[in-house]
């Protein structure tokens, strides 16, 4: 008999541990980190510790060299949390920033960085969204020009996540304005610290409170020459490359964050009396609550079988811009209809779900807004 893909003991004995972490170590402090607007750095580090930060980084830099599938595994069991903001913290860091310098780094850029980022001691973001740019990354105004053996960076960024607590910063630039815009664009590591490279402002967000959000501000910063990330003029497709992989994990992320959020309705229909019995009891939650458990299964069944297409290194850019449209408005109907069936206590900060409705509502617009991936699909029908 083939076996399932869900019960490969490798991704069995992964789910686990970061399920026992998020119970231990996240769920207890998630009310202090959405206040405080950000996941301490000493969280981050202790996940490194634990190996969650290079699941598919090669194991001489202190990865596990693992596949897509157990990325997968990972996001749904971070997403237990109930907390988005913490998870997306995280998953910037390990699936939509860092990728970047595992994919397209130099020998010598591996060496120098990536030991680190795996361990959680120097924490990632990618600078690639514009004031008025949203999802058109081609037509990024943040230019590099050479100066020297080096180059001279200016613009900015806006919708950074780690923007204030980054590290380690891949930012993307129009390096050639003659070429067309896929052609013209390149990626640049800038360190936080550089000259002219300053965190403009945080923001203040609807949801994901517990991820620092920001502006980043680049004025006259003159970086090296080893600072271009991959080849000149390729950066388009570096980070058209690396969509994929965020969109597969915002659709795992919101698969699961669906998942917790049906199981803690369940859990409250079937104690709370109403009408001279428990909610559980009448028909119309029943059936609503069995109907957003199919979808959101065969939601998870499309997520994996993307991932599982990834992993085997086919192109799946149909299949994962479904996923993203797919999971990222699904999430948001399983929001409305849990927090709908908590009543008022749904509306009160005391409950979790208050918080997962807010931070669900990003999911359909950031990663590719659903219009946008929509429009991929119909490309490849």
């Amino acid at each position: 008999m083939t076996r399932s893909i869900y019960d490969d003991e490798t991704l069995e004995a992964l789910r686990d541990q970061v399920r026992r972490f998020v119970e231990a170590e996240v769920v207890p402090h998630v009310e202090a980190w959405e206040a405080a607007g950000a996941v301490p750095r000493e969280v981050l580090r202790k996940m490194g510790e634990l190996g969650f930060l290079g699941i598919r980084y090669p194991e001489r830099f202190g990865g596990s060299n693992l596949s897509t599938l157990a990325t997968v595994a990972f996001v749904e069991e971070l997403s237990r949390s109930t907390c988005a903001g913490f998870n997306v913290t995280v998953l910037v860091h390990t699936d939509m920033a860092s990728p970047h310098l595992a994919n397209f780094g130099s020998p010598e850029q591996l060496e120098r960085w990536l030991p680190d980022v795996i361990a959680g001691k120097t924490i990632t973001a990618v600078a690639v969204t514009e004031p008025g740019g949203g999802s058109d990354v081609a037509a990024l105004r943040t230019k590099a020009e050479k100066r020297g053996n080096g180059w001279r960076l200016n613009g900015s960024k806006t919708f950074i996540t780690n923007g204030a607590l980054g590290d380690l910063y891949f930012v993307a630039a129009r390096t050639d304005p003659d070429e067309k815009p896929s052609r013209g664009i390149s990626m640049f590591i800038v360190e936080k610290g550089t000259p002219g490279f300053t965190v403009a402002r945080k923001l203040d967000k609807m949801g994901w409170r517990a991820s620092d959000t920001a502006e980043l501000s680049f004025q006259d910063v003159d970086l090296p020459a080893d600072a271009l990330l991959g080849e000149a003029g390729r950066g388009f497709y570096a980070i058209m490359k690396n969509f994929q992989n965020e969109r597969i994990v915002l659709g795992a992320m919101a698969v699961g964050e669906s998942q917790k959020a049906l199981d803690i309705t369940l859990d409250y229909v079937r104690q709370r009396q109403a009408f001279g019995g428990p909610l559980w009891d009448k028909q119309a939650v029943r059936q609503k609550l069995a109907g957003l458990q199919a979808e959101v299964a065969a939601a998870r069944q499309l997520v994996w079988h993307a991932a599982w297409l990834d992993s085997q290194g086919q192109d799946a850019v149909k299949e994962v811009s479904m996923v993203k449209a797919l999971c990222g408005e699904l999430v948001n109907r399983v929001m409305y209809a849990c927090q709908q069936f908590h009543g008022g206590y749904g509306y009160m900060r005391e409950y979790p779900i208050e918080r997962m409705v807010r931070d669900a509502r990003i999911q359909s617009i950031g990663g590719g807004a659903t219009e946008v991936m929509l429009e991929e699909v119909a490309k490849r029908m």
